[in-house]
């Protein structure tokens, strides 16, 4: 027996258009493991921040990092994309009422391709001109690093060198102008985070969960920085969205006090407060809420893991979901 089928009553045994008003929060403390670059676009911008109220309590001003919402689905989605790709579960896009089987018409992220009918379209949301849209069922928000801008961050100057493992060039005895110098986030930086799934199936929750435990690199320069451990702190059942990232974040910041905000922060102290400041956020939304109590929780998330260990297991969950939508 699964720990989801104690909660059926807060999921969708099918897939609706219309909205059912079951929502499950998702509360991730994400840990940075690198250098971390967040930022807008283009080499050389500085970091994303946001200047806030420190906590709900503490109304000093502070800058705070922020990680925006579609640099952590994009990462998410992409990692259950890979899945979808190995077992051949994305389709082709439509084209003038015909599903065309070219391999410039299977279904894409950012090329105006969505096939409109595989888990990542239909969980995470398409949308394409002329050619209708889902709205995405995983509802995001920027993250903010509990610490302020100043204490998480530095600078790193760094060169391009040559073949002959100098700034000059060998060819023509120049001297290179390739020197910059990034912004980054200091390893161990944490932050929080809230996604809050709406009206998903078991099956459904199972799979962005494992996208969220999945991935591992988020920001710019991925490919050399941008390490991250996801840990899933708490996760509710509800007839409506709770509170806010940003609020949830202050009100750990105000919990830990002034002795527990020092660099790098104690991991197991700040769970104790997420937990503690989610109790306290809750009881001030109006609606029904489920929490998962933590033992049980923690068998979910080996239930999944368990999953994940089998490319078998995968592939019935995956067909599982991709039935559960209609198609043309």
């Amino acid at each position: 027996m699964s720990v989801l089928d104690n909660y059926t009553g807060f999921m969708v045994g099918q897939y609706e258009n219309f909205p059912q008003s079951r929502y499950l929060t998702l509360v991730v403390l994400r840990k940075a493991e690198s250098e971390m670059i967040f930022r807008t676009e283009g080499s050389g911008e500085g970091l994303a921040r946001d200047a806030v109220h420190a906590g709900i309590q503490d109304l000093q001003s502070i800058s705070r990092v922020t990680i925006s919402k579609r640099k952590q689905t994009a990462v998410e989605r992409r990692t259950g994309r890979e899945l979808l790709r190995q077992h051949n579960l994305l389709f082709y896009a439509e084209n003038k009422g015909k599903r065309e089987e070219r391999d410039d018409n299977i279904c894409a992220l950012n090329r105006n391709k969505p096939c409109g009918i595989c888990a990542d379209c239909m969980i995470y949301g398409y949308a394409v001109g002329g050619g209708g849209a889902q709205k995405s069922r995983v509802i995001t928000d920027d993250a903010f690093s509990i610490l302020p801008y100043q204490t998480v961050t530095a600078k790193r100057t760094f060169n391009a060198l040559y073949d002959n493992n100098t700034m000059r060039d060998p060819v023509t005895g120049k001297p290179s102008s390739s020197i910059q110098e990034d912004e980054y986030v200091k390893p161990e930086t944490l932050f929080i985070d809230m996604q809050t799934l709406k009206d998903l199936g078991a099956n459904e929750i199972r799979y962005v969960i494992a996208n969220v435990l999945r991935s591992r690199r988020y920001g710019a320069i991925s490919s050399r920085l941008g390490k991250m451990r996801n840990t899933l702190v708490g996760a509710i059942f509800s007839d409506c969205e709770l509170f806010s990232n940003l609020e949830l974040t202050q009100r750990v910041y105000d919990l830990l006090g002034e002795a527990g905000r020092q660099f790098p922060l104690d991991e197991t102290n700040v769970k104790t407060e997420i937990t503690a400041a989610v109790e306290e956020l809750a009881s001030e939304v109006i609606g029904t809420q489920k929490p998962i109590p933590e033992e049980e929780l923690t068998k979910l998330i080996e239930e999944i893991r368990q999953t994940f260990t089998s490319s078998t297991d995968v592939k019935v969950l995956l067909d599982a979901i991709t039935a559960l939508y209609p198609r043309g």
